[in-house]
């Protein structure tokens, strides 16, 4: 079975950071292909990997509640969205994307999370690791669609709102019984001095502190200009602390 990690945590706080830079490195260390899910309706994964996505999961869901997307004659409407699943993925050279896209309205969404639970579990064979970067929302981790997973990654930026926030996707884990083997806390965009007057605060959430990533003007760059972030020099200080997590994590 394909390691499964898990990115969770509050927006603008570095996941999708610490998701892509967590892919770059399973990858440089021989643990390939990848899979990448982007699971928050704010997609961007696909622009820190630098691959490019044509169809979301909630694009194909859309189109056949609309009627846009007839069904094939002789498939079944659950073997014909695992086929469209599969062609939605985006390929890269060492590493997959699947995207969910935006939010699919009001309603149930218990057999959208049905079709995608199964069709993960199918896919993740074909992979070393799986690597989702969840929505601050939590719905994904509320919904069960987010489970039997390794490693939770629950990252917070240095600020007390982003460490309580974080402090509650652990209560809602606990609250739910979802199966993590392990959950740690990163905290990012890290100054000199910001650590020590959250140390409270951080004890509060429950969780181990793994790691921190330092501010780091380079991603700030990168982000301005559009650049993938697994093209980040390999001595860039997020890099090198993801590494440093990863391995500290026993992972790389």
């Amino acid at each position: 079975m394909a390691l499964q990690i898990a990115v969770a945590g509050k927006g603008g706080t570095g996941k999708t950071t610490f998701a892509s830079l967590a892919v770059r490195q399973l990858t440089l260390n021989g643990m390939k292909p990848v899979l990448a899910v982007d699971a928050d309706a704010n997609a961007n994964l696909n622009e820190a990997l630098g691959i490019e996505i044509e169809e979301t999961i909630s694009d194909i869901l859309a189109g056949l509640k609309n009627g846009t997307e007839p069904m094939p004659a002789g498939m079944t409407k659950d073997q014909y969205v695992e086929y469209k699943i599969y062609r939605s993925l985006a390929e890269g050279e060492d590493v997959d994307l699947l995207s969910m896209g935006g939010p699919e309205g009001p309603g149930c969404y218990c057999y959208a999370n049905n079709i995608l639970r199964k069709c993960m579990e199918s896919l993740s064979r074909n992979y070393a690791a799986v690597v989702a970067d969840n929505e601050a929302g939590l719905e994904h981790l509320s919904r069960r669609t987010t489970q039997d997973v390794d490693f939770l990654f629950v990252i917070s930026d240095a600020s007390v709102r982003g460490i309580r926030s974080a402090k509650r996707v652990k209560h809602l884990v606990d609250s739910i019984s979802l199966k993590m083997k392990e959950i740690f806390l990163v905290v990012t965009k890290v100054q000199e001095g910001s650590l020590e007057a959250l140390r409270g605060e951080i004890e509060d959430t429950g969780m181990a502190l793994i790691g921190t990533i330092p501010l780091d003007p380079l991603i700030v760059e990168y982000d301005l200009h559009g650049k993938p972030l697994v093209d980040l020099p390999d001595d860039t200080p997020a890099v090198k602390a993801v590494q440093q997590i990863l391995s500290k994590a026993g992972i790389t």
